[in-house]
């Protein structure tokens, strides 16, 4: 791997590190206020599970970006990386929008642009490396039923 390359890979890895780790910080101020008075589903995951969750797929999108960066420039690999900023401007959103906000029904439409989004990319990655738009399974698969979740406390919290 020459410079170029090392620098795209840990580009690719820091940024949604890092923006999963502003969202986090904003995230963790409301549980033990807000968010513990909620009534959540029965399905609700323990709070511990999100930290490392989290972790895993943002290492596996950022392996899954460096896979489409590398590529060489085109107008489709630069729609590809276009769509996969847009995936994480909106992932990053809901947390803000959730927490931070307490808008939980506002939330449940920016996670379903937030899905359509990672749709959108793992079509455009494939287009171009399958792998790396197999890397996303675990993230959509996560997203839905982040979703589900957001849904059930639509419905378990309004008043």
């Amino acid at each position: 791997m020459n410079k170029s390359q090392i620098i795209k890979l840990l580009a690719s890895l820091i940024l949604p590190l890092g923006l999963g780790s502003i969202a986090g910080i904003y995230t963790a101020e409301a549980i033990p206020e807000w968010y513990a008075s909620l009534n959540k589903p029965s399905f609700n995951p323990p709070n511990w599970v999100f930290g490392p969750v989290w972790t895993s797929l943002y290492l596996l999108m950022g392996i899954s970006l460096f896979m489409i960066w590398k590529q060489n420039a085109s107008k489709e690999r630069n729609l590809a990386v276009f769509i996969f900023l847009l995936q994480q401007l909106l992932n990053f959103g809901w947390s803000f929008i959730f927490f931070y906000f307490n808008r939980i029904g506002l939330a449940l439409l920016e996670i379903m642009l937030l899905w359509i989004s990672i749709i959108v990319m793992m079509v455009s990655f494939y287009k171009i490396k399958p792998l790396a738009a197999y890397l996303n399974i675990p993230y959509l698969l996560w997203v839905s039923f982040a979703a589900i979740l957001n849904l059930a406390y639509f419905f378990l919290n309004r008043s």
